[in-house]
């Protein structure tokens, strides 16, 4: 989660929490997928066990899909011949280089898909939260989409895997509450909308990052209950759908965001296809740091707090259900992380996201089934 993001919950939405960011952000390309959950294996640690390890463990867990940041070789040699499928990371700086060069791509896709045959590649996630004004990142983020999407049919995978991009919550437009109000900041439209029309034309999933925790711990107004899945009633009336939780408004405020660029109505007259579904890929809570809620009653960040987060989100995904605003569409949905990483840039929350020690011990009892 990028330092622009946290800064944009801080300074952003109100009662709601402008945590908007979610989490693995659009709609069914025409086809459902069955509510699945997966974890982020981030590497941003100095003492995280080998991956051969680390696969294990996600077999062990019956966890069986993982998000990696980048084709780290070890762990592309560790999946090999798994039933763990895969979502593999490009990084930003890559953009530029790969949109301008078809040859690059496909070596891209040999050297790191091709080569690993055995390996079950889902997605390809071409940059992550690629910000507007970063422009050596910006104006090249579709047309490497093409690119990597070029080499995979070139490849033969087309059809088997998709490219897409995540979003996070800075994208979007301050007020955005109630969720049906939910708008992108005019200076994210050039970056975001010829995403849309990628996505949609490519029947891909659009991914977004989706931190509740963030606008608890931002706004005094809400809950931890109502951020934890844990509230008895509803919270938020966004007539005529109602909202018992926070993770269900914040993706359906990112939904209604993608609508309300009117890019989907263009696509439908163009007969290029419906909206694509959403993937949170990236969601989870913090068991220790200290954020803008310091004291010992109210800070949000413990070990009970992220065991309650985690096992409530996996529940609510696995159990199939959508958003009010999406009820038939399960949604995709990644923890953010497998392991604390020390090393990861930021707040020293940043740090505490693991579902597990690095020493591979889980910090909490919790059942991926």
């Amino acid at each position: 989660m990028s330092p622009m993001a946290k800064s944009y919950l801080a300074a952003n939405l109100g009662f709601m929490g402008s945590t908007i960011l979610l989490f693995g952000l659009l709609m069914a390309s025409l086809h459902t997928t069955s509510a699945q959950i997966g974890v982020c294996y981030g590497r941003n640690g100095n003492n995280l066990p080998p991956s051969r390890e680390v696969v294990d463990m996600f077999n062990q867990y019956n966890i069986r899909r993982m998000r990696i940041y980048e084709p780290d070789p070890s762990t592309l040699e560790a999946l090999r011949g798994s039933n763990i499928e895969l979502m593999i990371g490009i990084h930003n700086d890559e953009l530029r280089e790969l949109a301008a060069n078809q040859d690059k791509a496909n070596s891209w896709v040999q050297n790191n898909v091709m080569n690993y045959r055995d390996v079950k590649f889902r997605y390809i996630t071409v940059g992550n939260e690629v910000q507007p004004s970063d422009q050596s990142s910006a104006p090249f983020l579709v047309p490497a989409m093409e690119k990597i999407r070029n080499a995979t049919f070139a490849a033969g995978l087309g059809n088997q895997i998709k490219i897409t991009t995540s979003i996070g919550s800075g994208t979007l437009g301050d007020p955005s509450f109630p969720p049906s109000k939910g708008y992108f900041k005019p200076e994210y439209r050039p970056v975001i909308d010829p995403v849309i029309r990628f996505l949609v034309s490519n029947q891909a999933p659009l991914l977004v990052n989706i931190y509740p925790y963030f606008s608890y711990d931002t706004t005094p107004s809400i809950s931890l209950e109502y951020a934890l899945f844990e509230a008895q009633n509803p919270v938020v009336s966004d007539l005529p759908y109602q909202y018992n939780n926070l993770f269900d408004a914040l993706v359906d405020t990112v939904y209604a965001a993608v609508e309300n660029t009117g890019v989907l109505n263009k696509a439908a007259a163009l007969d290029s296809g419906g909206s694509p579904r959403f993937i949170v890929s990236e969601s989870g809570w913090p068991s220790g740091g200290h954020g803008h809620r310091l004291t010992s009653t109210d800070a949000g960040t413990s070990i009970e707090n992220a065991r309650a987060y985690n096992q409530n989100l996996i529940n609510h995904v696995k159990g199939g259900r959508g958003t009010p605003r999406k009820p038939d569409v399960p949604i995709e949905t990644y923890i953010f992380a497998m392991f604390d990483e020390n090393n990861k840039p930021g707040d020293d929350v940043e740090k505490n996201f693991g579902l597990f020690y690095p020493n591979m011990q889980p910090k909490y009892q919790i059942n991926f089934n």
